[in-house]
C-alpha cells in the first residue's frame, strides 16, 4: 500500500498556506481598555486589530483540505450499520448478501474485527467525560440504539451505502431503561462533573426562602440537543507497516493519538493524527467510535479507509446535550437583595460515561445571596453517551436562573437590570475567591444604552406593531476561564528572521491561527508575515485541547514559555561584541525583529544579526507552559449582558427575534473581527436553543426520531436578525494574554433573554424549551 502524497507534506503545505500574505491590517491603535503585555515591545501592535482570517482564501477557494479530502492511493470507502435496539445482544448477523454486492471488499463485525482494548479517556480516569469507555465492536453486546454493528468496505461510497442496507441483524433484546420519569422514580444520585460533586450549600436556603418577603419558586425544562456541525464527522485512516496515520475532523489531535495508541497497544509515536481544518466542533469533534472503526477496518483490509458519517450517523454515534428538569427558587427582601438562591434538578446520563449536564455551574458565581443551595441529580439511561456541547451546563442553566431572576424582578416591580446589579457579588459566593476581573456592570450599562432599554415598557403585552406583539428581555451570561495543563510550544528562529511556531492546536473556524499569529508576532517583535503558525498535527509539541474556551489561553501560555526560553538561548550566543552582551533574560524584551534592553531600546540587535554573528542558521527551543495555578487564587469568568427584542404574532403565535445585542466582558479582545464572529455564532446557536432545537427521543425504543436537519431545526438566515456585539476589552491581569475565553460565552444567557422578551411581549411565561408557536397560542 502506498499513500499518494505524504500526510505531513499535505498538512504542512496547508498550514503554511494559511500564512499567505493576504493580511488586512487595521490602522494602528488598541481597542479602548486594557494595556498591552509589558513583555511585548513590538511597534507593529497586531494584537487588538481586526485582522482577516489567514485561512480565509484557502477556504473560499476550496483548497483547504478537510478530513474527507485527503487523497490516498487504493482507498476504500466505509459505511456503518447501526443497531436498532437499546440493549441486548446480536443473536445473528447475516453479511453474505452484502459481501456479494458489487464493489464490496469485506464486511467487518465483532466476529472478524481486530482485537483492541476499550478506549481510555482524556489520558485519565476510568470513565469518559465526553464519550464512553465501551468496547468498540469487540463482542455481541448492544449498549444503545444506534451502536455500530457492522462496517461495510467498498470501492465507492455508493456501493458501500447500498451494501450496508443488505446486512441483516437479529437481536436478543434485554430490559432497557430508556424512560426518564421511570428512572427518576427508581432513584437518583448526586452527579459529578470533572471529578467534583455538583452540590453546594451555604446556610439553610429552604428556610430562608420561606422567610423571604418576596419569592419565586419555578420549574424549567430543557430537551436533548444534538451536534450538527456543518462538516460531517469524517476520518481517513491508513496503516504503513506498524504506523497509523489518521486525517480527522478533530478538536483534540494529541489526545486522540494517545487514546488510539492505547487501544491498539502500540507506542504513541506510531499514531499520527492530523487535522488542519475542522468545519465546526462545539464539543462533538472528539473521539467517537467511527475513528476507531476506520482504523480497525484499515488494519483488517490492508487498505486506506475513508469513513464519513451520514447526517443520521452523527445522531446515532456522536453524543450531545442531555435533557434537564430544573427548579430555581429565589427569595429576596423588598429591595431585591437575595436571601435565598436555590438551583436544583435532574439530568440523564449513561452508566458508561461521566457527563451529566452540569446546569448549576453558572449559578455558582452569578449572584450574592445570604444562603445558597445547588444540586444536580442524575439518572442513568440506556442511550448514546452525552458529551460536551457548547457551554455544557451554562447554556441551559442560565436559561432557568435568568428567567427566574426576571420573574423575581416582576414580583418586586424592579427593573431586571437593576435587580441583577443590586445582587452583584464582591467575591465568588461559593469559593470566596476574589474575581480576577469582573466588569459585568459596565457591560450592562453600555449594553442598555446602546440597545435602547429605556424605551422598554415594563407592562407585558402593551406594545404592538399591527398584529405583532413586541417585547424586550435581558439576561446575564457567564462561562468560566479554563487553562488545562499540557500546553507546550516550539519556536524555531531562522537566519532570515522568520519565526515558526509549532503547537498541536486546532483551527475549527474560530480564527485560532490568525489570532495566535498576531500574538506571536507581537511577543517576538516581528511582522505577521514573518511568523508561521503550524498546528493540527499530533506530533507537534503539547496536548492542547480545543474545548472549554481554553485553547487561546493554553497556546498563549505555551508560546510565552517558549519565548522566554528563546530569549535565554539567544543571550547565550550573542557574543561579547553585541550591544546585548552581559544582559540577563529579565533585562531584555523582544522588539523590532530582535532583542533590546528594557528601558533602553537603543541597545538592540536583530535576530538576523545575532544568528549571523554566532554562525547559526537557526535556533530552536521547546518549552511547556507552567501549571495553570491562576484559578487557585482567583475566580475567573467571562461575562455577558444579553438584550433581545422579539415580535410574536397575535394570530399565529409565531415568535420572531427582531433585534439582539450582546455586551461582553471577556478581558482583552485579541482580534475584534474574529471575536465578533465568535460572539455572534454563539448567540445564533442560543437562538436555536431558545426557539427550535430539540432531539426527539423515543422512550419506548431509545431511538432518536428526528436524525436529520429537515426534522431537527437549527436557525437559518431568515431566523437570525442583525446581531450587535460590543465588549469592555478590559484586560484581565491574571491571564497569560489578558484574555479570557470567548467561544462559548455567546450561547449563555441567550435562551433566557429570548424567553424574557417573549414574556414582555405576550405576558406568557414559557418555561419549557424550545419556545415553539404552539406554546404561545
Amino acid at each position: 500500500m502506498s499513500i499518494s502524497k505524504d500526510a505531513r507534506q499535505i498538512v504542512e503545505s496547508a498550514v503554511q498556506g494559511v500564512m499567505a500574505k493576504a493580511i488586512a491590517l487595521a490602522p494602528d491603535g488598541w481597542i479602548p481598555g486594557g494595556e498591552p503585555d509589558p513583555l511585548i515591545r513590538s511597534r507593529h501592535g497586531h494584537v487588538g486589530k481586526p485582522v482577516s482570517r489567514l485561512d480565509g482564501p484557502l477556504k473560499v477557494s476550496g483548497t483547504a483540505p478537510f478530513a474527507a479530502e485527503f487523497p490516498m492511493q487504493g482507498m476504500v470507502y466505509a459505511a456503518l450499520v447501526f443497531g436498532t435496539v437499546p440493549k441486548g445482544r446480536i443473536a445473528a448477523i447475516d453479511t453474505e448478501q452484502a459481501e456479494s454486492s458489487p464493489g464490496v471488499l469485506s464486511v467487518m463485525t465483532y466476529r472478524n474485527a481486530p482485537r483492541i482494548a476499550p478506549p481510555p479517556v482524556f489520558m485519565s480516569g476510568p470513565k469518559a467525560a465526553g464519550g464512553d469507555n465501551l468496547p468498540v465492536m469487540q463482542d455481541d453486546a448492544i449498549h444503545w440504539n444506534g451502536e455500530p454493528v457492522a462496517v461495510v468496505l467498498a470501492e465507492t461510497q455508493e456501493q458501500a451505502d447500498h451494501a450496508s442496507s443488505l446486512v441483516h441483524v437479529r437481536y436478543q433484546s434485554e430490559p432497557a431503561q430508556t424512560h426518564f420519569a421511570k428512572a427518576k422514580a427508581a432513584g437518583t444520585r448526586t452527579a459529578t462533573f470533572m471529578g467534583q460533586p455538583l452540590h453546594n450549600e451555604i446556610g439553610d436556603a429552604e428556610a430562608a426562602l420561606v422567610r423571604a418577603p418576596v419569592s419565586v419558586d419555578v420549574r424549567y425544562s430543557t430537551p436533548r440537543h444534538n451536534h450538527n456541525a456543518i462538516e460531517l464527522h469524517a476520518v481517513t485512516a491508513a496503516w504503513t507497516g506498524d504506523e497509523l496515520r489518521i486525517h480527522d475532523a478533530s478538536q483534540l489531535v494529541a489526545h486522540e493519538a494517545w487514546s488510539i495508541a492505547q487501544m491498539f497497544g502500540i507506542p504513541e509515536d506510531k499514531v499520527v493524527v492530523t487535522s488542519p481544518f475542522v468545519g465546526g466542533g462545539f464539543g462533538g469533534k472528539c473521539l467517537w467510535q467511527h475513528q476507531v472503526l476506520a482504523a480497525m477496518a484499515a488494519k483488517a483490509s490492508g487498505r486506506p479507509v475513508r469513513l464519513v458519517l451520514s447526517r443520521e450517523g452523527v445522531y446515532r454515534v456522536v453524543g450531545g446535550r442531555s435533557l434537564t428538569e430544573q427548579r430555581v427558587a429565589l427569595g429576596a427582601d423588598r429591595e431585591g437583595l437575595l436571601k435565598a438562591l436555590i438551583h436544583t434538578g435532574v439530568t440523564a446520563k449513561t452508566a458508561s460515561n461521566a457527563m451529566p449536564e452540569p446546569f448549576i455551574m453558572a449559578t455558582r458565581s452569578a449572584y450574592a445571596s445570604e444562603t445558597i443551595s445547588l444540586d444536580v441529580q442524575a439518572v442513568e439511561l440506556d442511550m448514546l453517551a452525552n458529551t460536551f456541547m457548547r457551554a455544557p451546563g451554562e447554556s441551559v442553566g442560565t436559561f432557568a436562573l435568568e428567567c427566574a431572576m426576571d420573574e423575581l424582578a416582576s414580583a418586586l416591580d424592579i427593573d431586571p437590570i437593576e435587580l441583577r446589579v443590586r445582587n452583584e457579588p464582591k467575591n465568588e459566593p461559593i469559593s470566596g475567591l476574589p474575581f480576577s476581573s469582573r466588569n459585568i456592570v459596565e457591560a450592562w450599562r453600555t449594553g442598555a444604552a446602546k440597545f435602547g432599554w429605556d424605551k422598554r415598557s415594563s407592562v407585558p403585552c402593551s406594545t404592538r406593531d399591527g398584529e405583532w406583539l413586541v417585547g424586550m428581555g435581558c439576561a446575564a451570561g457567564t462561562y468560566p476561564y479554563y487553562r488545562m495543563p499540557g500546553g507546550a510550544a516550539r519556536i524555531t528562529l531562522t537566519h532570515d528572521g522568520q519565526a515558526i511556531i509549532d503547537i498541536a492546536a486546532h483551527e475549527m473556524g474560530m480564527g485560532t491561527s490568525t489570532a495566535q499569529t498576531q500574538v506571536a508576532a507581537d511577543r517576538l517583535g516581528l511582522s505577521m508575515d514573518a511568523v508561521v503558525f503550524r498546528y493540527g498535527d499530533s506530533t507537534l509539541p503539547g496536548v492542547v485541547l480545543a474545548g472549554g474556551s481554553q485553547q487561546t489561553a493554553a497556546i498563549g501560555a505555551a508560546v510565552s514559555a517558549a519565548h522566554h526560553s528563546l530569549v535565554k538561548a539567544l543571550l547565550k550566543i550573542v557574543g561579547n561584541d553585541s550591544p546585548l552582551a552581559g544582559l540577563k533574560p529579565d533585562e531584555v524584551a523582544s522588539g523590532d525583529a530582535g532583542l533590546c534592553k528594557l528601558g533602553d531600546p537603543a541597545l538592540h540587535e536583530t535576530y538576523v544579526s545575532i544568528l549571523a554573528r554566532a554562525g547559526q542558521t537557526s535556533v530552536t527551543v521547546t518549552a511547556e507552559a507552567p501549571a495553570p495555578l491562576e484559578t487557585q487564587h482567583w475566580s475567573m469568568h467571562s461575562h455577558a449582558a444579553m438584550f433581545c427584542e422579539v415580535r410574536v404574532n397575535s394570530v399565529t403565535g409565531e415568535p420572531r427575534v427582531s433585534r439582539f445585542l450582546g455586551s461582553f466582558d471577556c478581558g482583552r479582545i485579541l482580534n475584534p473581527k474574529t471575536a465578533a464572529s465568535q460572539f455572534r455564532g454563539g448567540i445564533i446557536m442560543g437562538l436555536g436553543l431558545a426557539l427550535m432545537e430539540e432531539t426527539q427521543f423515543d422512550e419506548r425504543t431509545g431511538r432518536v426520531m428526528n436524525p436529520s436537519l429537515s426534522e431537527y431545526h437549527v436557525p437559518v438566515h431568515m431566523d437570525v436578525p442583525e446581531i450587535d456585539v460590543i465588549w469592555t476589552d478590559i484586560a484581565d491581569p491574571h491571564t497569560p494574554m489578558g484574555a479570557r475565553g470567548i467561544g462559548e460565552i455567546g450561547i449563555t444567557g441567550t435562551g433566557a433573554a429570548v424567553a424574557n422578551a417573549i414574556y414582555n411581549a405576550t405576558g406568557k411565561r414559557i418555561r419549557d424549551l424550545p419556545i415553539t408557536l404552539d406554546k404561545l397560542l
